[in-house]
């Protein structure tokens, strides 16, 4: 019985990964709250599939939101490009489906939220930062 239950703590050491080798060091994940109402003008692209819209709200994300329509549910990205600290250059600019680091040209899915063409040099490169998504009705909040 004592070798099961060592078996058993020795197996669950194991399991337990304090691996933060996900975590974007260039982004700081911060707190907020934002309602987009589908019935405003502003936000009706997002009724079809296949759209986007940039978020640029004050103490929305970092540098803003990205929301899109995947057709099955609502994804929120941050606007700021995930591959370097933000500066003047680091908000992604909005095209289609794709959102564009003005930086260095990094291009990221707003499907996924991942990065398309990733350099081959050995260095470490990060996706988007995604956020949370919940839909009541006509009313979208995004939330981290």
């Amino acid at each position: 019985m004592r070798s099961v239950r060592f078996l058993f703590l020795f197996i669950f050491l194991l399991a337990c990964n304090n691996d933060q080798g996900q975590r974007n060091p260039y982004l700081q994940e911060i707190g907020f709250r934002f309602e987009i109402n589908l019935n405003l003008p502003l936000y009706s692209p997002l009724t079809n599939a296949g759209n986007a819209v940039y978020i640029g709200a004050q103490g929305v994300g970092i540098r803003g939101v990205f929301v899109m329509n995947t057709g099955f549910t609502y994804r929120v990205f941050e606007a700021s490009c995930p591959n370097h600290s933000p500066s003047p250059c680091s908000t992604t600019e909005l095209s289609g489906q794709t959102a564009t680091c003005s930086c260095e040209g990094f291009e990221y899915s707003l499907f996924t939220g991942q990065q398309f063409s990733i350099p081959d040099d050995g260095n470490r490169y990060y996706n988007m930062l995604e956020y949370q998504a919940s839909q009541s009705g006509n009313i979208i909040v995004i939330s981290n």
